[in-house]
């Protein structure tokens, strides 16, 4: 990972970091960078959790953030979390990770100052992040598909690897920005009215968090695919986002819910989400797959086919070794599998994290069988928002029926190995700062690390 990171850096620098055109200061993973340019004059200081190297992430005692543009706001967290692609980051799966930067892309918190351009926040409010970044100027971001953003995100590199730049996000490498992340105590917002949604008094901080990711990516991928009332579908992975989008399926009126993992989370989502179906591909017969399996259940396959899994983990031997090797950046097997398991002219969804190229991917049977294959992109927050919310105020959705653990941010290190694991029962947790709110009723009691 250290040569990937020294390549891509050196990539950027012989392409030209893309600063023309942006609408905010990028690139400030940490106030500390640049000699300190960056922090708050009052000279505080704050805990927030690093990427030291790959496999090693930290809590650190870092310098407080200050406004740099006019747009910005310093926010103090009340909540943040974990998620699987932080993990992603730990491993050093994604590329321009450099050490110190401050991860972290779903929290909420406390508006603690604001710049001269910001009339529609006030210190004091409560709100909550979109973990993408949004100029609210150019097209795309007018169409409310921020994680296309044309001005947030100055990496060349990432244009060169994709065809074209994506939007900004916060606590993700310099691929998607540089900006530093909310698992930490305070963080900057940049063009912070865009970027930020306020949140009533009757909605809990643990409740409010999960409107920054996992609540409007897991409803993307449902809406994007093409869910439909009477559909049948299958979910390939149960952490935080395939179990909501097992949630959003059954609410849009699927007919059957077929949720797919190797481990303990089959029974914990069928225990929350009533009429779900789970597979447990550990416990198959020997020659079963999850495809024929599904055929089992669904003769001819199912309507609609999620892959919430990503590329990152392989299961057979050949794609261990060529990831291994660097030979291709992703497994090709859930995808594959999910093609299998589609009837004909069915339509398949991608909301997993794939970072890269992939090797042995089935385009014949993509063709032939006349599915619809889908990249859901990274979720555009700000489109789904207001329905969320209303949905959250209203009690059509609980987010705390994926919520597990509480944890203090001097753990999150550990949460992160967790996470990793799938260890102690965690689908998602709510990481506390010293500004949380005392623990909101029926939630998870503090746990020790």
């Amino acid at each position: 990972m250290v040569a990937e990171n020294m390549t891509a850096r050196l990539a950027e620098m012989a392409l030209g970091h893309g600063d023309q055109n942006r609408a905010a200061h990028t690139d400030i993973s940490n106030p500390d960078r640049d000699g300190g340019r960056y922090t708050d004059d009052s000279g505080a200081k704050m805990k927030a959790l690093a990427w030291m190297g790959k496999n090693d992430v930290r809590v650190i005692e870092t310098s407080k953030p200050k406004i740099v543009d006019d747009h910005d706001v310093i926010l103090k967290v009340t909540g943040s979390t974990v998620c699987g692609s932080d993990v992603h980051l730990m491993h050093g799966v994604v590329v321009q990770v450099e050490k110190g930067d401050i991860l972290g892309h779903e929290f909420c918190g406390v508006v603690e100052s604001v710049g001269p351009s910001i009339t529609k926040l006030a210190v004091g409010d409560r709100v909550v992040n979109s973990f993408c970044i949004s100029c609210g100027e150019c097209s795309y971001c007018k169409d409310k598909l921020p994680t296309a953003c044309e001005k947030t995100n100055a990496s060349t590199l990432h244009a060169k690897l994709y065809g074209g730049r994506m939007g900004g996000i916060f606590g993700y490498s310099h691929l998607t920005g540089g900006y530093a992340g909310g698992q930490a105590e305070y963080v900057r917002i940049p063009l912070a009215e865009n970027n930020l949604l306020k949140i009533p008094d009757n909605v809990p901080d643990e409740k409010a968090l999960y409107l920054s990711d996992v609540l409007p990516t897991s409803y993307h991928s449902v809406v994007y695919t093409g869910v439909n009332e009477g559909d049948t579908v299958a979910i390939w992975g149960l952490g935080p986002i395939g179990f909501m989008a097992c949630f959003w399926a059954k609410k849009k009126g699927a007919t059957r819910v077929i949720g797919i993992d190797s481990n303990w989370r089959t029974e914990y989502a069928k225990s929350k989400i009533p009429g779900l179906e789970t597979i447990n591909y550990a416990t198959l017969e020997f020659g079963q797959t999850v495809p024929t399996k599904i055929h089992e259940m669904v003769p001819g396959g199912v309507d609609v086919s999620i892959d919430a899994s990503g590329g990152e983990y392989a299961k057979g031997w050949a794609h261990k070794l060529e990831m291994a090797i660097g030979a291709e950046q992703d497994t090709s097997e859930m995808i594959n599998e999910c093609l299998y398991a589609t009837k004909k002219f069915g339509r398949v969804g991608i909301i997993g994290d794939y970072v890269g190229f992939t090797n042995h991917f089935n385009v014949g049977a993509l063709m032939e069988l006349g599915i619809y294959l889908i990249g859901c992109g990274q979720a555009p927050v700000q489109r789904y928002w207001e329905e969320l919310l209303e949905m959250v105020e209203k009690g059509e959705i609980d987010p705390t029926i994926m919520l597990t653990h509480r944890f203090k941010i001097d753990d999150i290190a550990k949460a992160y190995k967790l996470q990793e694991k799938r260890e102690e029962g965690l689908v998602k947790c709510f990481v506390e700062t010293r500004f949380s709110a005392p623990r909101a009723e029926g939630t998870p009691e503090l746990t020790s690390l």
